[in-house]
């Protein structure tokens, strides 16, 4: 592993100890304050007067809420699972603890946190100091809540929250082969840390999840087809309810330099999602490839030294120790050995990426070279303009893995696939990849330095595109986008011509997409409204079953055979289904779940194939005069009537939850654009673990931002709190509240609660 502005451990000693004098000294000199004013459903508002403060105010209102939460991601980031949790339990997201422990201490190194630290502003630096402070506040006053009253809940320094901001990075990279990193093992050779196969089909089920767990719907609509000739935006992450990537609404203050609302992810004293006076924001997770494989070739004569140029040359290796609690309660080191080329890290995959006597995988992530994300959301909280926020993004780079789509109180609406994406040209890509693997996961000829990415004095970080060279669309009618490449942002300026690191053109779009794309021209006749976008998700529309459900009704309709009165309950389930997944709908929506997700793998079960020229309305249809597809399909719906026949259940309410609150909305690829991820329960249910988080409609009039938004899981993950389930309830009734904003707005609130908080 690279790491830039490099130091040596006594350097990272010192500097780590500095910064621990240099801020204990600032303690002594002036003390931070904030006011903490909470409205409706427990948002904070904080004010304060300088960064610290209101890094302390958000530190502190954030343990109020998530103080568990924060801690036990902390013990992730720390690679401490093992050692309170013990080796054989998991973490949230089903990885073993202690291949979770190897992986973060690796990728956490005092040196790569402190090289992050030194590269941030002084003003990121008090914020984040403030933060800590805040929650070392809060937990020094409170203690921990029921829950996690335990030794692994301590007071937080500055690094745990870069190791946070560090995990945040490697999501869309290096975090998704934890354990291949971990299982790479030279051949004969015996690991400490063993990987299991189930471990890896988890894995390997997770990469593909990644853009559905943290997906994303977005429309910014301009002044050509807005209401009022303003800008307005639709932002509708999908992120998940539980865990390091739940949101968290927050209102940001310092009187004359920043006033910003919006979402934040748990650690981050910016916003990530939101809006301020002039501008408003989100992010949709891209396409782009943000890490590349390399194939080595490896010495005949030794498995660990590969050849690159012709030469022979050892593979370095890092010693990773972790403590494990043992079975006595006792603590045992536990030694891992993690071994690189210059490329990054060896990665071993079984029946995908073997290391054997010919060959192994490294991994470079572009993301390990990024540390200006934070200062990235800095730059965007306070952006003035459009044009700033745009400038911001293309000088800075420090988006890791999202696109950014914004829209302003002039009436211009943007979009920027200008994430940190590995500076791999089309020429290069024909010159160094491996047609065989595609263009899902690139892999580089890991045998010649040519292959490495190319360096542009122009971008942000060496290996990286240039902002200038990556999609932007700026635009006076609207952009949108929900998870696809940046092809057909707008069809009336389609992006072409990119690598396809950074996007295809001339692909299918994923449901969600068609289903906005044909809304918005829908519209094409009359101004968009806010309720027209807020219909957009809570309609629940159905989209692919406007696609195939004249098919399976037309199958439903021919004769049956024997299984004729077998199937009659589901034909007329569908019959009678308003091709919505509302609360009140019936099971002819969980029967076309059923139905889709089995035909979804049969080929060519399209009536009418993807056509390029025609992106909005291709495929379509169900090709049931195929003998195959209708075998498949007569079979899917017969285990979909045994399936349904146990529910116990009549509304699509009933059925999937959170908790006990019903949830409408469903799996996105079915294109409903509420889309939501659930796992089955032992009672039958479906239990919501991502999909709509943080929704969020911005609009400008004369006197600035006027915003709708809920968050769908509430403000607290803490069940004894009054705020942790009050918005989900609202999100289960479609209720979007105005979002108060300005000062008269907040006092009027209601709700309205003031904390005054000083050091």
């Amino acid at each position: 592993m690279i790491i830039s502005n490099g130091l040596s451990r006594l350097g990272v000693a010192a500097l780590l100890l500095g910064l621990s004098l240099a801020a204990s000294a600032r303690e002594q000199v002036t003390q931070a304050s904030a006011q903490i004013r909470r409205t409706s459903y427990g948002v904070p508002h904080i004010r304060a007067q300088d960064e610290r403060g209101l890094g302390f105010g958000i530190g502190y209102a954030y343990a109020q809420d998530n103080l568990c939460l924060l801690a036990n991601e902390v013990v992730t980031v720390n690679g401490e699972r093992a050692k309170f949790f013990g080796p054989e339990h998991s973490t949230l997201e089903a990885r073993n603890n202690l291949t979770s422990d190897v992986f973060f201490t690796w990728l956490n190194t005092p040196e790569a946190v402190a090289a992050f630290w030194q590269a941030q502003s002084l003003e990121l630096r008090q914020r984040i100091e403030g933060y800590v402070a805040g929650y070392n506040r809060y937990l020094q006053e409170q203690g921990a809540p029921g829950q996690c009253q335990a030794a692994w809940v301590r007071p937080l320094g500055v690094e745990d929250l870069v190791k946070l901001t560090r995990r945040l990075l490697v999501e869309g990279g290096a975090g998704q082969f934890a354990e291949a990193l971990v299982g790479a093992t030279p051949p004969q050779a015996t690991a400490t840390a063993q990987t299991s196969r189930q471990a890896f089909e988890l894995a390997a089920s997770h990469q593909q999840r990644f853009t559905l767990d943290r997906g994303s719907n977005a429309v910014a609509v301009g002044r050509d087809r807005s209401f009022n000739g303003r800008g307005m935006l639709l932002a509708n992450p999908h992120f998940p309810w539980v865990g390091g990537m739940r949101f968290y609404e927050m209102h940001l203050t310092i009187p004359g330099q920043l006033d910003v609302m919006g979402a934040a992810l748990p650690g981050l004293p910016v916003v990530n999602i939101g809006f301020n006076q002039h501008v408003a924001w989100t992010h949709t997770v891209d396409t782009s490839k943000h890490f590349t494989l390399y194939r080595l070739s490896l010495d005949p004569k030794d498995s660990r030294r590969y050849l690159l140029d012709g030469q022979s040359i050892p593979l370095d290796k890092t010693t990773v120790k972790v403590q494990v609690k043992q079975a006595d309660g006792s603590l045992k080191d536990v030694t891992h050995t993690v071994y690189s080329s210059q490329f990054g890290p060896v990665v071993q995959w079984p029946g995908k990426l073997d290391w054997d006597s010919h060959y192994a995988f490294s991994l470079r992530d572009a993301n390990l070279g990024n540390d200006r994300v934070l200062q990235q959301w800095y730059a965007m909280n306070r952006a003035g303009s459009l044009k700033e926020l745009q400038t911001s993004v293309n000088t800075l780079q420090g988006i890791p893995w999202v696109n950014t789509l914004a829209t302003d109180d002039q009436g211009q609406s943007l979009y920027m696939n200008l994430s940190v994406i590995p500076n791999v040209s089309a020429a290069k890509l024909a010159q160094c990849s491996d047609p065989r693997a595609g263009l899902q996961m690139i892999m580089l000829d890991g045998t010649r330095s040519a292959c490495a990415w190319d360096v542009d004095p122009r971008a942000a970080q060496a290996g990286i595109f240039p902002g200038n060279q990556l999609p932007q669309l700026l635009r006076t009618d609207y952009v949108q986008h929900s998870n696809d490449s940046a092809w057909m942002v707008n069809p009336k300026a389609p992006l072409t011509g990119f690598s396809p690191v950074i996007s295809q053109d001339s692909i299918g779009l994923g449901p969600r997409a068609r289903f906005a794309l044909q809304r918005l021209q829908s519209l094409e006749q009359q101004p968009i409204s806010v309720a027209d976008l807020q219909n957009m998700v809570m309609d629940n529309d159905v989209y692919l079953a406007g696609q195939v459900m004249p098919d399976l009704l037309a199958f439903c309709a021919k004769p049956l055979g024997a299984d004729t009165v077998t199937l009659q309950p589901l034909c007329s389930s569908l019959k009678n289904w308003d091709q919505r997944a509302n609360l009140d709908s019936g099971l002819g929506l969980v029967h076309f779940i059923n139905l889709v997700q089995r035909l979804q793998h049969i080929p060519d079960a399209w009536r009418v194939a993807f056509d390029p020229a025609h992106p909005l309305t291709t495929p379509s249809g169900l090709a049931i005069d195929r003998a195959p597809v209708a075998k498949a399909l007569r079979e899917a719906m017969l285990a979909s009537t045994a399936e349904v026949s146990k529910l116990g259940a009549t509304r699509w309410g009933e059925i999937q939850v959170s908790g006990q609150t019903p949830i409408h909305g469903g799996p996105q690829e079915l294109g409903i654009y509420n889309a939501m991820q659930t796992v089955p329960r032992a009672d039958g249910k479906r239990e919501v673990v991502s999909g709509t988080s943080y929704l969020q409609i911005v609009t400008f009039d004369d006197k600035g931002p006027q915003a709708l938004g809920v968050l769908a899981f509430s403000e607290s993950s803490n069940p004894e709190s009054k705020n942790s389930k009050d918005q989900t309830q609202a999100f289960s009734e479609k209720t979007l509240r105005p979002l108060p904003f300005t000062e008269a707005q907040i006092k009027a609130d209601p709700r309205y609660q003031l904390h005054e908080l000083k050091e």
